[in-house]
């Protein structure tokens, strides 16, 4: 729902606009925050950060075969049936811009995001 802020293990992240095959979601992530692994049957994942440090991570079979750390102004996009992930490497305000035919069930989660402890971020 548009502008109702979803409170989540990492920080908290609002739907700012939904129409046909768009969704813009800002994201507020606290340093060490990262999201499940999931990836998305039909989205397309676009990701800009505002201000801040995040780190996406693409998955092959298990393994990581990229990682991007974006910083003030950067984006990277992720297509659909991607395994992806975010992790905040600081506190971090991003956007979210997803596109396509959009399904309401779009997440196949590998697992569940959580907080890393200090000592695992350096």
């Amino acid at each position: 729902m548009i502008g109702v802020i979803q409170g989540k293990i990492w920080g908290k992240t609002s739907c700012l606009f939904s129409k046909n095959n768009v969704e813009v979601h800002r994201i507020e992530a606290n340093k060490g925050g990262y999201c499940s692994k999931h990836s998305h049957s039909s989205k397309w994942n676009q990701f800009y950060v505002e201000s801040g440090r995040l780190k996406v991570l693409i998955y092959k079979g298990g393994e990581i075969i990229d990682s991007t750390i974006l910083t003030d102004g950067m984006m990277t996009s992720v297509p659909p049936n991607e395994i992806h992930q975010f992790e905040a490497l600081e506190d971090t305000i991003a956007y979210e811009i997803y596109w396509a035919e959009l399904q309401e069930i779009d997440i196949n989660r590998i697992d569940v995001g959580g907080m890393r402890n200090q000592s695992d971020q350096e």
